[in-house]
């Protein structure tokens, strides 16, 4: 049985914290309290919205601080305090205030409320942490934009504008698996031979102008953002969905938007987020993706003691795929 320790490493902040600045920290384990319980942190993947808060979110008012920063990882419950729970059970934890309004999981163990974490089904067994560690918070993000917002099926033609990111790389897996056609654009030629390498029907470079070509798709998964939104509801055939689920372009407002006259007829415009997952999702989505032999996109994979390295990576840009960090034995 892990014996749980007095204290724990922790990547802590309490302002704008660009990867040289950053630190480990020796921090207390906390304890549990009702409705909430311990996870041993085994891996997690890091995103942009860690980034977001590291360099600028931070200082805003309704960040408790000083935090841990982290909307996700996988491990094993250390402590189920009063909840329905087991010790050793393995779990994922994500979303719902990690690492903004509670401690996240840039630490060994994170506190989380019991709705937030879920039990991983009989089908990810076999799954190694290094690979668990890329999925929930992007191929829930990804799951709930196709199923939920695009109501995507097999005879689908599906265009994913910005296609060369973790969300996008999920988007493709799971569309190919179902069987649809696939189309995705990028801003760097030299990743149209990743898009390729996934098995996209269509890849090309995003000249802004999709809706001249004729592409054919029936459901669009915007990953771009509100730079390229009106061209992409015009992109999409008569009866198609627009789900708008990234801002890779920034997340500034679409200004001056006129419903009515720039959206198609018979074209629908949806949006999804993440911020509530289900355990009966989490379950069909790792079960599918087990059913598929799907493996994540993953740039590279840190030890714990290297996350500040993970995180030099994610402020210098240019990596292809999740990145990822690992716990030692992991």
């Amino acid at each position: 049985m892990h014996m749980l320790p007095e204290t724990m490493r922790a990547l802590v902040i309490n302002g704008v914290t660009p990867a040289d600045k950053a630190t480990i920290s020796e921090v207390v384990v906390p304890k549990t309290k009702e409705g909430w319980l311990l996870v041993r942190v085994r891996g997690i993947g890091l995103n942009h919205s860690e980034q977001v808060l590291r360099l600028g979110e931070v200082n805003e008012a309704y960040i408790a601080k000083p935090v841990i920063p982290g909307i996700e990882c996988v491990g094993e419950v250390a402590d189920p305090g009063d909840t329905a729970f087991r010790t050793g059970q393995r779990v994922c934890a994500f979303m719902g205030g990690m690492g903004r309004s509670f401690d996240g999981s840039y630490a060994e163990y994170v506190l989380a409320p019991a709705h937030h974490v879920f039990s991983l089904p009989q089908s990810a067994d076999a799954l190694p942490w290094r690979t668990l560690a890329a999925m929930p918070e992007t191929f829930y993000t990804t799951w709930g934009s196709l199923f939920q917002g695009l109501r995507l099926s097999s005879e689908d033609t599906l265009l994913v504008r910005g296609g060369t990111c973790g969300l996008g790389y999920a988007a493709l897996q799971i569309a190919r698996a179902l069987g649809c056609r696939t189309i995705a654009t990028t801003h760097r030629e030299s990743r149209l031979a990743r898009l390729d390498e996934l098995g996209c029907d269509v890849s090309l470079v995003d000249d802004g102008n999709l809706s001249d070509k004729a592409l054919g798709a029936t459901k669009v998964l915007e990953l771009v953002g509100t730079s390229t939104l009106r061209d992409s509801l015009r992109a999409v055939r008569g009866g198609g969905i627009v789900c708008h689920t990234g801002i890779l372009g920034g997340g500034q407002p679409l200004r001056g938007f006129n419903p009515i006259a720039e959206i198609p007829n018979g074209v629908y415009l949806t949006g999804f987020h993440s911020n509530w997952p289900d355990q009966g999702s989490v379950t069909a989505m790792f079960d599918f993706i087990a059913k598929h032999s799907i493996q994540p996109v993953v740039a590279e994979t840190f030890r714990f003691e290297r996350l500040l390295d993970a995180i030099a990576l994610q402020d210098h840009g240019g990596f292809d795929g999740k990145i990822t960090v690992v716990n030692e034995d992991a």
